[in-house]
């Protein structure tokens, strides 16, 4: 299968990406155009969605995944992210090195299971390595078990485990990657990237 992936410049991709959190349902609270662009503006980040044919229109291209990561840095003056920088310091080494962040991403539930995702974190990879980062570190919850999956299938090592006093579940699981051109010849997805629309 091959999968048609695209590039974002910043306004439009931030755009995009509160269109499409419409069709996923699991994500209590959705990210605004707005909230994007402030917390990518001033950082090496890369936004990419994967697009594919409606089965009953295949000439008709639509969005059914994102991933949005950017550069995470030791010392962080936006206080969420300084937050996350001291949650992994002590598991993720900053020091002369470019630490890469996979924020958001997703596939639309009507679209699991096809390998969109596998595509994009490949897309994102292949950025990653040329733009000359070290490593990528992923956040999710201990109850998000397919994302938990997904992930250890794309060779992610869990890093940290913090737990959450209340409920088990509701505990923060950090996953690292390191990089380098080794993680390319791993890479198994066929990627079309399309520009300005066209193949």
């Amino acid at each position: 299968m091959e999968y048609l992936i695209r590039h974002y410049g910043l306004e439009q991709g931030a755009l995009e990406i509160e269109y499409i959190e419409e069709f996923f349902g699991e994500f209590a609270r959705r990210k605004t155009a707005v909230e994007i662009t402030a917390r990518l503006a001033d950082r090496e980040h890369l936004i990419v969605m994967a697009v594919a044919a409606l089965p009953d229109d295949p000439g008709s291209l639509i969005p059914v995944g994102f991933k949005v990561c950017h550069e995470l840095f030791k010392s962080e003056s936006d206080p969420r992210l300084a937050d996350l920088a001291a949650q992994i310091e002590d598991v993720v080494e900053f020091d002369d090195r470019r630490v890469l962040y996979s924020w958001i991403g997703g596939t639309r539930i009507d679209w699991r299971g096809q390998g969109q995702f596998r595509a994009l974190t490949e897309e994102q990879e292949a950025w990653a390595v040329a733009s000359g980062f070290d490593e990528v570190v992923v956040k999710t919850k201990n109850r998000h078990y397919e994302m938990r999956g997904t992930l250890a299938n794309l060779h992610f090592n869990v890093v940290k485990f913090a737990d959450n006093p209340i409920s088990n579940l509701e505990s923060k699981v950090f996953l690292s990657k390191q990089l380098g051109p080794h993680v390319l010849d791993l890479h198994r997805s066929a990627r079309t990237r399309l520009e300005n629309g066209r193949r």
